[in-house]
């Protein structure tokens, strides 16, 4: 088995782009209202725009082309009104990270400039706080070999890797920007990418963020990489970490940039201190994220979902999910 996902890694890079995007509809910020500073949710990108015709680009962060004239999703403000960011689980894949921007040491894939503003309840900016991000790559595996097995399924390229990990220290306006490829999927989880904010060396909260199951589906459905899998099993209204109900909260805000690329952007909203409550996202069908799923790499399934794996919930995560 372990051979079949390396095999088929190997086969699948450097692929073309498929068939033509559909229209997506806006998301719900999680903190604040304001104005978006982003009209045109499409950014009228030509049929022929990125390669092989398609709206999306392919062939990972070197396809980011127009990078520089990104616009910045948080220019137009996030409102007076932020509601606390809540803990979900760590999960078994957590491993060492690396300060960088481009988490995605050159793999292929979809190309995702992901935009975090971190905040206090106020609203107002925390610079200088550590946001640590990780996620399964496109074929819906980990890296790193101090991750769990289930999270690299054993894959030699895996465990040799470190892609998409990374740590970034968030200027003065609270904003840090990490390039990488859109996650692919497996099974029992819906998409997913986890992150943990500290401040001055103190967790203030670890958990996961979504995009929406309009987006998931187009991209999964018809882009190199992501389509060669098959449809994916789970959603974000049957996942096993969060409740259907809740995951509004949670998801990116999205848009389509000129070169293909995607970007994606969210607002963390921490407590003032660790001695105020957190609060912990309702659980997904599986209880919070109990073991199950196929074994690692089954019918190229990747790992089970996000259990505890005997690690412990994570440094000062009181209340936090299983």
């Amino acid at each position: 088995m372990k051979s079949e996902v390396m095999t088929r890694r190997r086969i699948l890079k450097g692929m073309g782009v498929a068939v033509a995007t559909l229209p997506l509809a806006r998301l719900v910020a999680a903190c604040g209202v304001g104005t978006d500073p982003i009209d045109d949710l499409d950014t009228g990108v030509a049929p022929d725009a990125g390669a092989g015709g398609s709206g999306w680009a392919t062939g990972g962060t070197a396809a980011m082309t127009q990078a520089a004239s990104y616009p910045d999703p948080f220019a137009a403000g996030i409102g007076t009104v932020c509601a606390l960011t809540c803990e979900a689980t760590l999960g078994p894949c957590y491993a060492t990270t690396v300060e960088r921007q481009d988490i995605s040491e050159g793999e292929n894939g979809l190309p995702v400039r992901l935009a975090l503003l971190v905040v206090n309840e106020q609203c107002e900016p925390i610079p200088g706080a550590t946001v640590d991000i990780w996620h399964a790559g496109p074929g819906g595996l980990y890296s790193g070999e101090d991750a769990s097995d289930f999270c690299t399924s054993g894959d030699a390229e895996a465990r040799a890797a470190r892609w998409f990990r990374g740590v970034q220290t968030t200027d003065a306006q609270g904003r840090v920007n990490f390039d990488t490829c859109f996650p692919g999927w497996y099974s029992s989880r819906t998409i997913h990418i986890h992150f943990t904010v500290r401040v001055d060396g103190s967790e203030f909260v670890t958990s996961q963020l979504y995009f929406d199951d309009a987006l998931n589906d187009d991209i999964i459905d018809t882009q190199p990489l992501y389509d060669a899998r098959g449809p994916r099993d789970t959603t974000n209204q049957n996942d096993t970490v969060i409740s259907g109900d809740a995951v509004a909260d949670s998801l990116f805000q999205t848009e389509r940039m000129a070169d293909g690329a995607l970007l994606a952007w969210k607002t963390l909203v921490l407590r003032s201190s660790l001695s105020e409550a957190q609060c912990a996202v309702p659980g997904g069908s599986g209880g919070g994220g109990g073991p199950g799923g196929p074994p690692p790499g089954g019918g190229g399934m990747g790992p089970p979902p996000d259990w505890d794996g005997g690690m412990g919930p994570p440094p000062g995560g009181e209340g936090v999910l299983p």
